[in-house]
Order: structure tokens, then C-alpha cells, then sequence
């Protein structure tokens, strides 16, 4: 900055001589008038700070990230080592609170922060905490153990002019952990320990893993508190809306959703609740991730008229039976010429401010599993109420109209089968994967030129017809990015067939 004034100071004053000397030989030209120099003003006007370019745009978002992987690169992580998202909007910024974590190497607890305008370009903020917070390593030393030297799955909110953050902490005792609460007058911090919401403890009781919390604030005000892992499943407890914590002291809570099994061993982990009120369908929704976080991680769904329950699957099962339920809405994924992703799930479900919901999650890519890199997709609602998600990450690609003729042309689809893998990360060692197949919706209204199979559009659903119309399902439109082709507009759809299969596509052609 100083060296660019003085540069505009030396070119004025070689314009000022230049214009003398051209008008000194004129006739009549008016003497000089010498200005008075103006007072200083005594309250300058700070020059605006520049506004900087952002450091992560789609174009430069990578699957790996080898080069700031480790600790000392914190500052350039921005979408990376993101792993059990919890994200808020505070004014026009959104802020991501996740889990202590690093590809490759060791890092310092606290749980991490980021912040970003769009979606996309994130800037790491720093810690939340400067180490372990006293009560949660209390607790657990009182056991006779240590904890991890890391913090797990926070869960952010706003409750009038203050943030809580919820943390959890774990040892290597299986059982024994910690969700604690702490909390300040920004989003960025300080934060300040207030106390324990719920423990757990290797002692034979009947209970949960305390981990992964979540909260749903009801229309009337109440504030129900949803958290657990394995061992008995998914619990819910009542919370003190003025504290944060629980109503009656020492409350444990009651399983609200567990899982099925197979030869007597659990199909996979349940864990990481995110429960929300959607005002617009006037229900309650928990979003659930199963199975192992590094490989068959996947995204399931119930739903309930109360926060208490029973939440309902989309057959109307209880998924407090002993069941594995529908829909799954994300799981592992490929696109032709990508290695996939996997891991995809811990969702971190938020609003924008004007309606629209956005699910946040990791992503482990199909190279390297270790590899963490934030992801949020953009939720939609099926005409019955249920949740569906894009098809590719969120880009803020312009919603400009689809009309009909810009529907005909090549799809890559993909339907998420799944297949039971009992255990966890001894036994579910691959992702399985779902790969796209191509489809040809074809200008007469046929896919792949069969007859039999037939589709329509009605902006936004594209309805899919199979076998003369035994079978209909509607998918939703809208134009995102091709993130394996680097396309920065196509169009997408996604929805759920009438067993609640999710199935997505994105034009490539």
C-alpha cells in the first residue's frame, strides 16, 4: 500500500509539471491560484480493509490433501479434516464445530471451527477449547481411566443471545464417556465449561455409549436432548431450556431406535442422531448414521408427529424394533471415472434462513479412506415428507428453469442397494459401493429406448415409470455442479422409489 501512493503521488505531480510547461507560452492564461491547504480532518476514515479472494473454491476443492494434512498447516485446512459436523448460521455466516481430527498425524484437542459466507470456501478459525475440558477428563479419571486426547461430535445451536456447544469425550474403557456443555456469547468463542448432560460408565447398566449429541427445540419451547452409539442404541432425555442441561439431574434417558441383528450379532452401528422440527411438514425428523464410519457409513431416517417418539421409518415401522430401516438417503457412492466416495454420513442437518435445509457430512474418498473433506448437499422434500438429498455436493449453482427438451439426453444413475454386513470395523471392511449405470432418457419419453419404461416432467419431479406403469416413482430437478467432471452446471435428480430406495442421477450429455 505505501509504495502504490507513493506511485500515484509521483504520476500527479508529473502531470501537474507536464500541464505547466504547456501553458506557460499561452497568451492569457489565468495566473495560478494557490489553493489553502485543507485542515486535517482529526477523524480520518480508516481505508477499507480488501475484501480476500477465497482460498477454497469448487475449482480447487480436492479429494486428497497431502500438502496441509498435518497440524502446522491448520490454517489452510479449510474444507478438510472435517469429520461429525455440526453446523449453524449466526447473521450471513455459517459456522462448522467438528471433531479432533488430522490426516496422518496427531492433532490437538478442542474441537475444531471454521466459518464461511458460502458454503464452500471455509477459513479455520482455531479450537474451541485449549485442551481437554476439566469436567468430562473429571469424570472419567474419577472411573479410573484416562480419556481420549481428543474431543468427538459437538453439536452447536443458539438459544437467544447465547451458543452452547455440546462435547463429547471418550476413553478406551469401553462405555465410559462424557457429553458435556459449554458455552458463550459468540459462535466464535470464548467458551466456558458450564457441566456434565449425561455420563456413561463400563457397570453392566443398561444404557448407551454418551456420544454424539443432538437437540430439537419443540414450538412450545421445550428442549429434548438425542445422543448414543452402539451398545443399546439411540437414547432421548428431556433438557432445561435455561441451562442446557438436564431436567432431572442424573437422567440417563430412554432408547428411542436401535437396530436389527443377524445370528445374534448387531447389523452394523447406530449412532449420531440429528433430530429436527421441519415447521413446513409440521414433524419431527431423526437422521441416523449406520454401520462403520471409515467404509459403509450411510444416512437413515424416521420421523414422528412428537419429540418423544415413536419416530417411524417409511413402511411405518418403530425403528426402536429390532430392525434395520428405510429410507437410507446416502450412502457410498461411485460416478463413472471417480474412486467414489465412502464414510459418508454423521449428518449435521441446518437451515439457511430462508427454508432451504442442507445436510453436512464427511466424505472419505475411494483412494484413501483416511482422508476427511467436508461435504454439504442441499435437502428436499418429497410430496409425502420425506427427506431426499442432491446428488452431488452443494456449488451454488443458479436455478435457472429446466423445461422438458433440457431433460432429454445421458445420465449417469445410481440405486442404493445395500447389503447387511454384520459388525463393524473388523467385519465391514468395504464400502460397498453404489455404482452409476447409464440411462438414456430419450426425446419421444422412453428410457433406453424401451417402450415398457417411460418418463414425464412437470418441473421439479421427473416421474419415472417402469414395466406399462407398475411402478412410479418421482425424483426432483434442479441444476448442480459435476464435481467428477468438473462441469460447473448439469442437472441432477434424486428421490426415492416406492420402497424408499433412494436413487439419484446427474446429466452428462
Amino acid at each position: 500500500m505505501i509504495r502504490y501512493k507513493i506511485f500515484v503521488i509521483t504520476i500527479a505531480s508529473f502531470l501537474v509539471a507536464t500541464a505547466s510547461c504547456s501553458n506557460e507560452n499561452l497568451e492569457d492564461t489565468p495566473p495560478e491560484v494557490s489553493e489553502p491547504n485543507p485542515e486535517p480532518n482529526p477523524n480520518p476514515e480508516p481505508e477499507p480493509e480488501p475484501t480476500p479472494a477465497p482460498v477454497y473454491t469448487v475449482d480447487n476443492i480436492t479429494d486428497t490433501y497431502f500438502g496441509v494434512a498435518g497440524e502446522e498447516n491448520a490454517s489452510k485446512w479449510g474444507p478438510y479434516n472435517v469429520h461429525d459436523p455440526s453446523v449453524i448460521k449466526v447473521g450471513e455466516t455459517y459456522y462448522c464445530y467438528n471433531t479432533d481430527v488430522s490426516f496422518g498425524s496427531d492433532v490437538r484437542p478442542g474441537i475444531q471451527i471454521r466459518k464461511s459466507q458460502d458454503l464452500i470456501n471455509w477459513e479455520f478459525l482455531g479450537w474451541a477449547f485449549n485442551g481437554l475440558p476439566a469436567k468430562g477428563s473429571s469424570y472419567i479419571q474419577s472411573q479410573g481411566a484416562e480419556p481420549f486426547n481428543s474431543l468427538w461430535a459437538p453439536y452447536a445451536m443458539q438459544v437467544g443471545d447465547e451458543f452452547r456447544l455440546y462435547y463429547s469425550l471418550s476413553s478406551s474403557v469401553g462405555r465410559l464417556s462424557a457429553i458435556g456443555l459449554a458455552t458463550s456469547s459468540s459462535p466464535e468463542g470464548p467458551w466456558i465449561e458450564k457441566d456434565l448432560v449425561v455420563t456413561s460408565a463400563a457397570d453392566g447398566s443398561i444404557q448407551t455409549n454418551a456420544i454424539d449429541p443432538s437437540v430439537v427445540v419443540t414450538p412450545n419451547g421445550e428442549h429434548w436432548f438425542y445422543y448414543g452409539s452402539a451398545y443399546d442404541g439411540i437414547y432421548k432425555l428431556r433438557l432445561d431450556p435455561a441451562t442446557g442441561l438436564a431436567m432431572v439431574n442424573g437422567d440417563k434417558g430412554v432408547r428411542i431406535a436401535q437396530r436389527g441383528f443377524t445370528n445374534g450379532t448387531v447389523n452394523g452401528n447406530i449412532e449420531a442422531p440429528e433430530v429436527i422440527y421441519n415447521e413446513t411438514q409440521g414433524m419431527y425428523y431423526m437422521f441416523i448414521a449406520y454401520d462403520w464410519l471409515e467404509t459403509k457409513y450411510n444416512v437413515r431416517v424416521g420421523r414422528s408427529s412428537d419429540p418423544e417418539g415413536p419416530f417411524l421409518d417409511i413402511n411405518g415401522l418403530d425403528i426402536n424394533t429390532e430392525a434395520d430401516n428405510a429410507p437410507m438417503i446416502l450412502a457410498p457412492y461411485r460416478f463413472n471415472d471417480h474412486s467414489g466416495w465412502q464414510g459418508v454420513s454423521h449428518p449435521g442437518v441446518f437451515k439457511d434462513g430462508n427454508g432451504q435445509y442442507y445436510m453436512a457430512h464427511q466424505g472419505r474418498p475411494g483412494e484413501n479412506r483416511f482422508f476427511m473433506v467436508l461435504h454439504v448437499r442441499k435437502i428436499h422434500w418429497t410430496e409425502n415428507g420425506w427427506p431426499i438429498v442432491s446428488s452431488e455436493r452443494y456449488a451454488n449453482v443458479a436455478q435457472t428453469d429446466i423445461s422438458e427438451s433440457d431433460i432429454v439426453g445421458s445420465y449417469e444413475q445410481i440405486e442404493f442397494g445395500y447389503r447387511v454386513v454384520p459388525g463393524y470395523a473388523n467385519e465391514q471392511t468395504s464400502p460397498d459401493f453404489q455404482y452409476s449405470v447409464d440411462l438414456e432418457l430419450m426425446a419421444d419419453g422412453t428410457i433406453n429406448g424401451e417402450a415398457v419404461n417411460t418418463w414425464t416432467y412437470e418441473a421439479p419431479w421427473l416421474t419415472i415409470g417402469l414395466n406399462n406403469g407398475e411402478t412410479n416413482y418421482k425424483l426432483f430437478v434442479e441444476r448442480g455442479r459435476d464435481w467428477e467432471n468438473k462441469v460447473e452446471s448439469t442437472i441432477l435428480f434424486s428421490g426415492l422409489d416406492n420402497n424408499g430406495t433412494a436413487i439419484w442421477g446427474k446429466k452428462v450429455d
